[in-house]
């Protein structure tokens, strides 16, 4: 690991942030800001506003067909811009900035297109120009195979990226910021006393990440918990105190921490010829080949042998030919997809130690006529499936069966 002398902070902009020249010119000014209390500064950015999916929209109007390969050195072109226009910002105000791309910065990637990992950093030009009183703006998002090829990381990366270089240059915080001032106890847009929180452990961030909360992206958070990465997730616009994620302390007690929609779901419910009971797995691992990734399994064989599961909702067609191609092979009778569904989630540390925490939200939800289609638990979060035209409401009233709790927990950041 490569340490300057002095403190390295990590700063994440997202599109929004950068959507336009006056906000371009406020993160350069809180680039400044940071860079002027002493720091030395690294800025990850994103693609400009919507860059991504207009991009996106001008390869499928030309090849529909296209391959992910030459997708991703178009995408690539998004962060490129955003970062030589923040750089440029930057100088405008007198400041000694100069931005670097993935083979620039040392991000060497897998070569999985369009949702690569990143393997490795080489950070030498980021310390170099460090060291050179520069303050560096990275793109996020991106990476280099070791044959030389452009990739991306998949949608959201950039705060990987920025978590990544946090580790690799040792910084002393890695800051988040977006268009929210932190993270709250549920989406505010739905939830009105919806409560901010002071910090969070990475596990609980790590379950609403993964549960529909989008900002920060799960990766980045299971990365930050890895090598104990401090994250701030604070407004780009204004100084209002944001939310630290950092290590928890482990209890005993329930300690409720928030709610999460995900609307990106879909069931599919699958019925067998009773001969094929014991080749159920074959589905499971015909779809890990082909990279449809599964998550809540249930299985009965109480009347007819049948199995209900759930994909991204944007899984949901090639999941179906998949399957319909070999429907024969694998014993199908009946295949039943329901892409009107969402999962609501409720986290917190304590649950496998806690009584009554699904008993009450599922009661919460029948005394609101709410119907549950699906349930799963873990030690840290009871999501379930609901219609999706309740989901937000859903979050409403089991949120407020909660919130007296969730009130009591908040404690100052330690």
């Amino acid at each position: 690991m490569v340490k300057p002398s002095n403190h390295i902070v990590v700063q994440k902009f997202g599109g929004t942030s950068l959507a336009n020249p006056e906000r371009v010119f406020s993160a350069a000014q809180r680039i400044i800001n940071t860079y002027n209390q002493g720091n030395q500064v690294v800025a990850v950015v994103s693609a400009q506003g919507s860059t991504t999916d207009q991009l996106l929209s001008r390869a499928k109007a030309i090849n529909p067909h296209a391959g992910k390969r030459e997708v991703d050195m178009l995408l690539c072109t998004g962060e490129i811009q955003s970062s030589a226009l923040l750089t440029m910002a930057i100088q405008a105000l007198g400041y000694c900035a100069v931005s670097l791309f993935a083979p620039q910065a040392g991000i060497i990637s897998t070569n999985h297109y369009n949702d690569a990992k990143i393997d490795n950093i080489h950070p030498e030009r980021i310390v170099q120009e460090l060291q050179n009183n520069n303050i560096v703006i990275v793109t996020g998002f991106q990476g280099i195979t070791p044959g030389g090829d452009m990739t991306t990381l998949g949608r959201g990366a950039s705060d990987t990226t920025a978590v990544a270089l946090s580790v690799a240059l040792g910084a002393d915080v890695c800051e988040i910021l977006t268009d929210v001032d932190g993270i709250y106890t549920a989406d505010p847009r739905l939830v009105a006393n919806a409560i901010k929180k002071e910090h969070i452990s990475y596990d609980e961030m790590l379950a609403l990440a993964s549960s529909g909360v989008q900002k920060p992206h799960h990766r980045a958070v299971e990365m930050a918990r890895t090598h104990q990465i401090k994250i701030y997730v604070r407004s780009a616009t204004s100084e209002i105190p944001g939310t630290w994620i950092i290590k928890g302390e482990p209890m005993e007690q329930l300690h409720v921490s928030g709610l999460a929609i995900d609307r990106n779901i879909a069931s599919i419910s699958v019925s067998f010829d009773p001969d094929y009971i014991k080749a159920s797995h074959r589905i499971f691992s015909l779809l890990a080949k082909h990279e449809i990734h599964v998550d809540t399994i249930i299985q009965t064989t109480a009347c007819a042998f049948s199995i209900c599961f759930t994909v991204n909702k944007q899984d949901i067609s090639d999941t179906l030919t998949i399957l319909n191609a070999q429907k024969q092979e694998l014993g199908i009778t009946n295949l039943i997809p329901n892409e009107n569904l969402a999962r609501v989630t409720i986290v917190g540390e304590g649950m496998s130690t806690s009584y009554g925490v699904a008993a009450t939200m599922l009661e919460t939800l029948y005394e609101n006529n709410i119907d549950v289609a699906m349930i799963s638990t873990t030690d840290i979060k009871i999501s379930v499936l609901v219609d999706e035209t309740e989901a937000a409401r859903a979050v409403v009233v089991v949120h407020e069966r909660f919130r007296e709790q969730m009130q009591s927990n908040q404690n100052n950041p330690s």
